[in-house]
């Protein structure tokens, strides 16, 4: 089966296409300034022009649903749905902290920890062992202090995300290790990807919404310009 792949939810837009479990192509560039709106669909183009395949070829759409950037989100929730409904193909979705946790799983860490810089000292999170990739606590919004985590003291445990380095800054964990240059990429979601096609769990498009996890807090209008 070709899937297409989009992962919005972060600086990093990302663009895959894979035969099955056979990665074909990625397209991808992290930036400061959220570059889904003007770079996502050129990003489609290119990843199918390295693959060697058309759009008509796609099978499936799987996108990193979140939690993440709001309007990051709505963009590739979006042109996945655009793509599931033209194309009259189905739509998987899966948590964008599971691609996180990807390239860390069997390299000798009990424990992976996706950290998503939030605002402030808060993260989006979730544990994972770091052999299986099995979650061991769910996805939450979480508070950064002092005493986060400690239940890792010991462990051998990666924290991994933007939000890894103000965690390294203020958790008392010296044998963590922390790598804040990792993002929800596209190219890590096809092993959940194949599993929820194999599963049949697709997602209902008329219903779908990307996992926001907390709600959006825009600037309010004067009533002067509603």
């Amino acid at each position: 089966m070709k899937i297409l792949y989009l992962e919005t939810s972060s600086k990093n837009c990302s663009v895959a296409v894979s035969d099955d479990e056979k990665l074909l192509c990625v397209c991808e560039e992290v930036s400061e300034n959220y570059k889904q709106s003007e770079s996502l669909h050129t990003y489609v183009e290119w990843a199918l022009e390295g693959a060697g395949l058309s759009l008509k070829d796609i099978e499936a759409v799987c996108l990193g649903k979140g939690p993440g950037s709001y309007t990051g989100l709505r963009i590739g929730a979006a042109s996945a749905k655009g793509f599931c409904y033209g194309l009259k193909i189905p739509l998987i979705a899966v948590n964008s902290l599971e691609s996180m946790i990807e390239p860390f799983l069997g390299h000798n860490y009990d424990f992976v920890v996706p950290l998503i810089d939030a605002r402030r000292m808060e993260v989006y999170t979730a544990v994972y062992d770091g052999h299986t990739g099995k979650e061991l606590s769910p996805t939450e919004a979480k508070i950064l202090d002092e005493t986060s985590f400690e239940e890792f003291r010991g462990k051998r445990v990666v924290f991994v995300g933007d939000g890894a380095q103000k965690a390294k800054e203020i958790l008392d964990l010296p044998d963590a290790v922390f790598d804040e240059n990792v993002y929800p990429s596209s190219q890590y979601l096809i092993r959940k990807a194949l599993e929820k096609i194999e599963n049949k769990e697709f997602e209902d498009m008329a219903y779908f919404e990307p996992f926001y996890l907390k709600d959006f807090h825009g600037v309010k209008k004067k009533k002067s310009e509603e």
